[in-house]
């Protein structure tokens, strides 16, 4: 992988290290640790190796660059849609218990007495 160079302004740089410091998600701090880590001269795959708390690709911190210099923070939250997807939609789960439901005014048979 090619070495990529990170250059923050200053307004930037105070931008990313709030985040890292302040922000609510822990998604957030760490992205943002990332690329204030590449940016102070580390190379990406120092960083997603053992730069964080918890190792990632190198593909990862490199998406984050190019989303953050894309789009600011904003590009660094979890976009809609993203994460696993339910096994057993809502929907059916709701008709396959309508299903196990006698309904109200139907009377089931009672078994014969032994």
């Amino acid at each position: 992988m090619r070495r990529r160079h990170v250059m923050l302004s200053e307004e930037q740089e105070q931008e990313l290290r709030h985040c890292r410091d302040h922000h609510d998600l822990p998604y957030m701090r760490l992205k943002a640790a990332a690329i204030l880590k590449v940016a102070t001269g580390q190379t990406i795959k120092q960083v997603a190796l053992t730069g964080l708390n918890q190792p990632v690709t190198q593909e990862c911190v490199s998406a984050w660059i190019s989303r953050y210099e894309q789009e600011g923070l904003q590009g660094l939250r979890v976009q809609p849609g993203r994460g696993r997807k339910a096994s057993f939609s809502p929907c059916a789960r709701q008709r396959s218990a309508q299903r196990r439901r006698p309904s109200a005014g139907r009377v089931l048979p009672l078994a014969p007495a032994l």
